[in-house]
């Protein structure tokens, strides 16, 4: 390191003198005066970075449009293309994205329906134990009455998985596919959960009674016109399923 001295016109050298540092060389050049990369800087290549980003957003923008062009074929009404994918499409939906209303006929719930169970215990001596009726839809019923914000487990699930059951099995509560089976178990399982929680004890079967209860149409106008007979009510159905074993875990 030297100094350099320079003088400026009308001051002395004292107050003219700079000081430069000419002994230590450039390091951020090497020796052709080629700049160098800064230490602590590495990126990665702006290149790769874009072509990830690229995929991912056409990767989500592809599942996107499939999901809905399935769900669309879902509930849209028959047509050949639903027909001939119709495999494709429940795989897809069920039973995540199952749809209870149809794009053009929608199908609000016409009646009530109480949904209840009982459970059977075997003692070691063999005596046979069956408990009386306990009102799964009350439970539901009552979580959601004077609640803003009901949940949808409380609303649904019940309903829901009685509704797959009348859709897999009919009336003659034969399964007849790996999905009616499944759904099956599911709605054994609900009932078994409830009951443990609120009544507790040890079983090995659970059977459901549904009571179907029509719902009134509404009166047009303040009554039936003379001449005209008013449609007779529908009769509540009563139905008793099969007694279902109960897994290890569900006691």
């Amino acid at each position: 390191m030297r100094e350099a001295r320079t003088e400026r016109p009308g001051g002395d050298v004292l107050g003219g003198i700079e000081t430069v540092d000419v002994g230590e060389p450039d390091r951020s050049r090497d020796r052709g005066g080629t700049a160098l990369p800064r230490q602590g800087s590495s990126k990665p290549p702006p290149l790769l970075l874009r072509a990830g980003t690229n995929a991912a957003v056409a990767l989500c923008l592809a599942t996107a449009l499939v999901h809905v062009l399935l769900v669309f074929l879902h509930v849209a009404p028959p047509n050949p293309l639903s027909r001939q994918y119709s495999r494709q499409v429940n795989a897809w939906v069920f039973p995540l994205f199952e749809q209870n209303w149809r794009l053009f006929a929608p199908d609000p719930e016409s009646v009530n329906r109480q949904i209840s169970a009982r459970t059977m215990h075997i003692a070691p001596d063999g005596t046979v134990h069956v408990s009386g009726w306990f009102d799964l839809s009350g439970v539901d019923n009552s979580a959601v009455r004077h609640d803003v914000f009901p949940s949808h487990t409380a609303q649904n699930m019940l309903r829901r998985a009685w509704s797959s059951y009348l859709e897999t099995h009919g009336g003659d509560d034969r399964p007849r596919s790996e999905r009616a089976l499944m759904m099956q178990k599911y709605l054994t399982d609900i009932a078994a959960d409830r009951i443990r929680d609120h009544r507790g004890g040890t079983f090995e079967s659970v059977q459901l009674r549904v009571i179907t209860i029509p719902i009134a149409a509404p009166a047009e106008g303040a009554g039936p016109s003379p001449g005209s007979s008013a449609a007779a009510p529908k009769p509540v159905e009563t139905r008793y399923l099969p007694w279902w074993k109960v897994t290890s875990h569900g006691n």
